[in-house]
């Protein structure tokens, strides 16, 4: 028989192994961060004593003041600076203490933390504006105003500083209805009634008229009387107007042409043409030109010229084109894509030499435009001769930088968020070679997401193995061929969608490598009668791209083209085919006038990948227009329509 002293050894001894490993070094760490999180500041210390010496402890230290930072005097804070100067939780403290001063009102205090925080944060600038006024400096009204028609509900900071410039009669009535317009064009209701509250009580509108702007706008707009005296009542039918664009512009253009017309003034009128012109183009409605020719010598703001552009584009309008470019902010103009469109309106003008000068601005850039600029200058797509390949020693010399080191520790116990914000501090300054040795560092980790971006970052020395890996390659080229896919897209695709990241997870609940939504992940597995598929299991690597790439034989067979397959793998194929155009398109100007901002960047992106990819894996070259080509109309060639996926 087994006697009991011998039970209660063998439990002491499962005790003390299991108190070991709840100690480890990682357990404490992340016991710590949870504690952070739930801002019980006794745990985290209990958890910060096994950390000692731990390459983290700056971030412990950071937890643990942040938590109680309200209630901390500034000595302490300024040791906490002077312990980890030039250090990104360093600045990220600073950031906190800012907006715990600016609170505070202590200027003196704010002003000296301020000369040393550099990053662009609107609340801190909001305080700094605050700051100045306080020391009676008048100039500042007009930087401040820089912050009214950010289009969401403002901080604190700020929501303070426009009671203030209201107080000091900055603000006039004008200019509080047209933060007002910006918000309800975004649906930032609870931000616009935030913004009326600046109104004199004379100039307020009938609240329940207001609501109903918001909730029933066409029931607003047919209730209207004959004549609006006042301008708030005015206003809020303007706002109603807005609203209903929003769902239904072309209803809206039958209001605007009758009721509307006559209650509104021709400035307000003009203002909302140009809005139904925008969302007409969104919606590729053909007659969006025409509305945004309404709005006449009303302002439009950049995205309301872009989508002009977009809208001429599909039109083949090219002077309208180079019309709303020319109209564009300076900075607005100067970005690739309207560089490219703008060249491409003057050839098409006839005004060859112009288009050339246009293209040599962004060509040789590895993005979108610059690809399709240097085909446009008869370039071939070629990678960097002399790739510079990192030296051990300079990879070796990377390790030892402690900002990285913290990078990818923070990477690899999951705290991904903090762990890439610690690495791109890092790398802000880091010149090519450095840049290049770090990337390779964060390969050899196989956090491939930091080593994609560090190496994209290169200026005038580049690797472009490093920027485009080709992880997982055996399986990737198994399952592209098995599907009969090309490899160089499918790993396009995959770069944009997860980084290489397996693990990787969007909020909507897309999974593993090619970022496979649940439903698409059923119906793929079912489709391709794969036996005994369990969910959990679609981040596994070979699950994961067995499901991705049958799904992108699945689109490319519905929709007969890479770019419509691609925003289809992002926003669903019902979407890819709507966006088409009835006379055909060129596969650029459809890609341009993709409407969801996300799906058009990310069609862009893995085209332009795909360009790389067959570069690096010697396939034969194939241009970046010739991969868009021409996107066909509906009915020229029309695959059966499958189940709505994504």
């Amino acid at each position: 028989m087994i006697s009991k002293v011998f039970w209660v050894a063998v439990l002491c001894l499962v005790a003390q192994g299991a108190a070991g490993k709840k100690n480890s070094p990682d357990d404490a760490l992340l016991g710590a961060y949870d504690a952070y999180r739930a801002g019980d500041p006794i745990k985290l210390q209990r958890h910060a004593r096994n950390l000692d010496g731990h390459v983290l402890t700056p971030w412990v230290d950071y937890w643990r003041l942040s938590m109680r930072l309200e209630d901390t005097p500034n000595k302490e804070v300024r040791e906490f600076f002077a312990t980890y100067p030039n250090l990104y939780v360093a600045e990220r403290l600073r950031a906190d203490w800012l907006r715990v001063l600016g609170k505070r009102s202590e200027w003196p205090e704010f002003e000296r933390q301020a000369a040393l925080y550099s990053r662009d944060d609107l609340e801190v600038s909001c305080y700094r504006w605050l700051a100045r006024i306080e020391r009676g400096d008048e100039s500042v009204f007009a930087d401040a105003m820089t912050m009214w028609l950010e289009p969401a509900e403002l901080p604190d900071g700020c929501q303070r500083l426009s009671v203030v410039l209201s107080a000091k009669g900055q603000l006039s009535v004008t200019d509080i209805w047209r933060r007002v317009r910006v918000l309800f064009e975004q649906g930032q209701i609870t931000a616009a009634n935030t913004t009326l509250g600046l109104l004199p009580k004379k100039e307020a509108p009938d609240e329940r008229m207001l609501a109903e702007a918001a909730r029933q706008p066409r029931r607003v707009l047919e209730r209207l009387p004959k004549a609006i005296e006042s301008r708030a009542a005015r206003e809020v039918a303007v706002l109603a107007a807005v609203r209903f664009a929003r769902t239904d512009a072309v209803a809206a253009s039958v209001m605007l042409k009758g009721p509307l017309a006559e209650r509104l003034s021709e400035s307000e009128l003009q203002y909302l043409w140009g809005l139904v012109g925008y969302e007409a183009a969104r919606e590729h409605n053909e007659r969006a030109l025409e509305w945004f020719a309404r709005a006449g010598d009303e302002p439009l703001d950049d995205r309301r010229l872009a989508w002009k552009t977009r809208a001429a584009l599909r039109a083949g309008q090219w002077e309208v084109v180079r019309d709303a470019i020319d109209r564009m902010s300076s900075a607005n103009a100067h970005h690739p894509a309207w560089i490219y469109w703008y060249g491409r309106a003057l050839a098409a003008q006839g005004d060859e030499m112009g288009s050339r000068a246009y293209y040599l601005r962004i060509a040789g850039q590895s993005d979108f435009y610059g690809l399709l600029a240097g085909e446009e200058l008869g370039y071939p797509v070629t990678l960097p001769p002399d790739a510079h390949v990192p030296t051990e020693a300079e990879v070796a010399a990377a390790g030892q930088e402690p900002s990285l080191a913290r990078g990818l520790e923070l990477i690899r116990l999951g705290i991904r968020t903090e762990g890439v914000r610690e690495w791109l501090f890092a790398i802000r300054s880091f010149d090519d070679q450095k840049l290049l040795a770090a990337s390779e560092l964060a390969r050899r980790a196989e956090v491939y997401d930091r080593a994609i971006h560090t190496a994209d970052r290169t200026s005038r020395v580049h690797n472009y193995a490093l920027r485009y890996p080709v992880p997982y390659y055996d399986v990737f080229r198994e399952y592209a061929k098995s599907n009969g896919v090309d490899e160089a897209w499918v790993l396009g695709l995959v770069r944009q969608e997860s980084r290489f990241i397996s693990e990787a997870r969007s909020g909507a609940g897309a999974a593993g490598l090619m970022q496979v939504m649940p439903g698409t992940a059923r119906y793929v597995a079912k489709r391709m009668g794969m036996r005994n598929y369990r969910p959990k299991d679609v981040t596994e690597i070979e699950t994961n791209v067995t499901l991705g790439t049958g799904y992108m034989k699945m689109v490319m067979q519905q929709l007969g083209h890479p770019v419509l397959a691609s925003a289809a793998y992002n926003a669903g194929p019902s979407r890819a085919r709507r966006w088409r155009d009835a006379r055909g398109l060129e596969g650029a100007i459809y890609v341009e006038s993709i409407p969801f901002s996300e799906t058009r960047d990310y069609v862009r992106k893995v085209m332009a990948n795909s360009v790389f990819y067959a570069a690096l894996l010697g396939q034969n070259p194939v241009s970046l227009k010739a991969r868009l080509g021409a996107i066909l109309p509906p009915g020229a060639v029309e695959p059966p329509v499958e189940d709505e996926l994504r």
